[in-house]
């Protein structure tokens, strides 16, 4: 059972009568009158309280209890290493998107392309297994940042809007390296599975030993131990 208290307002409001009727009756300018209205207040108050107690009652069932809010758990800070490697696929990605549109060239911006696609995959394996960070030190460090300088200075040149040796040789060597780049960084990303690609080859080999030996692996035999009927002649 619930016990709930319903206080009485009924005696509040005998005071209130008590001070509009003495205010109506006597004057209120001297201390003194609102010493005796003060006191006829506080009598009016305690009779109210007993004439008009206030209630109590009771309804089935437990008390509920205040629903409590979750407490917001803190969160957890992120690996410094891997609020960096974030960072930089951020920053590499979103300046690769930069040059790819400032770049019209359809082959060039194919390119720009897929290696932004690979470098994303590669940074975001290496965010799932921090272990393998290593691996992509000098993809990282030089291989990137220096596949984003050689596109930038494209950019620049072929935004000049003028031929010359200089220009073109070099535009032609950013071209070729391209193709060279694309190339590496699929390597990169195919190195990084190699650890898991031995395992799977290491339980292949080991599954199909423990079949033969259980004698479930080679082609089934028809049932009654023949290869069928043979056609006599």
């Amino acid at each position: 059972m619930t016990t709930h208290k319903k206080v009485s307002v009924l005696p509040i409001y005998l005071v209130g009568l008590v001070w509009l009727g003495y205010a109506l009756l006597f004057p209120l300018n001297a201390p003194l009158h609102y010493i005796l209205c003060a006191g006829l207040s506080l009598a009016a108050f305690v009779v109210g309280k007993a004439i008009f107690p206030d209630k109590v009652y009771q309804t089935p069932g437990a008390p509920k209890e205040e629903a409590k809010k979750p407490e917001a758990k803190p969160k957890k800070e992120e690996d410094p290493k891997i609020a960096a490697l974030r960072k930089e696929k951020d920053r590499a990605v979103s300046e690769l998107r930069r040059l790819n549109d400032a770049i019209p060239d359809e082959k060039i911006s194919a390119q720009i392309d897929h290696l932004e696609e690979v470098t994303g995959k590669i940074i975001d394996h290496v965010i799932a297994d921090p272990s393998k960070q290593p691996q992509i030190s000098r993809f990282l460090d030089y291989f990137l940042p220096t596949t984003i300088k050689l596109l930038n200075a494209y950019d620049r040149m072929d935004s000049a809007g003028v031929s010359g040796s200089n220009i073109n040789t070099t535009k032609q060597k950013v071209e070729q390296m391209l193709d060279t780049l694309c190339t590496a960084f699929d390597k990169q990303l195919d190195s990084l599975f190699s650890d898991e690609a031995l395992d799977i080859s290491t339980d292949i080999t080991v599954m199909e030993n423990l079949l033969a030996q259980e004698g479930l692996s080679g082609p089934s035999k028809p049932a009654g131990g023949t290869d069928g009927p043979k056609l006599e002649l």
